[in-house]
């Protein structure tokens, strides 16, 4: 007893240390994240709840809103699907081209959302590799919403993936092969296996993949065309409310995009603190 107590002494740090490192990481947050939001929230406001309101009302605004919430409402479940059956295939079979598999899946890390957007233009753009036949049959990708919602997937699809690859490998296969032993079909493991053992990593990775896609700039602002009221997405619409000297308006869309973030968070700390026990349990698996 007393030897465990003389080892928890030697190896805590001085009183003065723990206080130095709490206040630099406090102070940290404070410089970097706190303060700018703060900023944003303030600049929305600095003409008022009346402007404030009128901004976020405005027609191109709610247009860019709306256009922002459909595309996020496209990609999510896109990339939901692709990341646990990519989640599924890496973490339960070996098979050749697996760690090829891996790193495209992590392209979108590596990869400026610029030159994605740049790869589509040249795909479907009206000088890219389709985009003559495209144009004789009258489908547009590039300045419309599909090529939006290319872009967004396109960027925010490892999210799901690699949320799930790391807690599905260490989970293992035995209870999988447990319940195929026992006469169950591949979607009745799924489903009552394997899903439930999931289902936490699964609510953080659409989390996260629904917060990078309505904040996604680079890539949509290449394919949009920055068309107002059309293919202008939040992000957009704040850089041209800003160019245009709209401070108030830009920062007023901009704390919406912050709300949302801030919504995202609050979600993910109330289930965190809503189902702790199985959380836990389920990391622990």
């Amino acid at each position: 007893m007393g030897q465990g107590q003389d080892t928890r002494r030697a190896t805590r740090d001085p009183a003065f240390v723990r206080y130095l490192l709490t206040a630099l990481a406090l102070g940290y947050i404070g410089l970097f994240l706190v303060l700018p939001l703060a900023s944003v929230f303030t600049e929305a406001l600095r003409g008022g709840f009346g402007k404030y309101f009128e901004s976020i009302g405005d027609r191109e605004t709610w247009a860019a809103v709306k256009l922002t919430l459909l595309v996020a409402t496209i990609a999510v479940p896109l990339n939901t699907v692709f990341g646990v059956v990519s989640a599924w295939a890496i973490a339960k079979f070996d098979f050749h081209g697996k760690g090829f598999l891996i790193t495209l899946i992590d392209l979108p890390f590596s990869v400026s959302p610029v030159i994605s957007g740049l790869v589509y233009v040249l795909i479907f753009g009206l000088q890219g590799w389709l985009g003559p036949w495209l144009a004789e049959h009258d489908v547009r990708i590039i300045f419309a919403l599909p090529g939006i919602v290319l872009a967004t997937t396109f960027v925010t699809f490892p999210f799901v993936a690699r949320e799930l690859i790391p807690l599905m490998e260490e989970q293992g296969t035995s209870e999988e092969e447990a319940a195929v032993s026992l006469g169950a079909s591949g979607l009745q493991t799924f489903f009552r296996i394997t899903l439930p053992n999931i289902k936490w990593g699964l609510v953080y990775g659409v989390l996260l993949c629904n917060a990078r896609a309505m904040g996604e700039f680079g890539a949509v602002s290449v394919v949009s065309g920055h068309i107002r009221g059309l293919t202008n997405t939040m992000p957009l619409q704040v850089e041209i409310l800003y160019n245009e000297y709209s401070f108030v308006a830009a920062f007023a869309v901009a704390s919406l995009l912050a709300l949302l973030a801030l919504l995202t968070l609050v979600a993910r700390s109330v289930l965190e603190w809503r189902f702790g026990r199985e959380l836990a349990a389920a990391s622990a698996h």
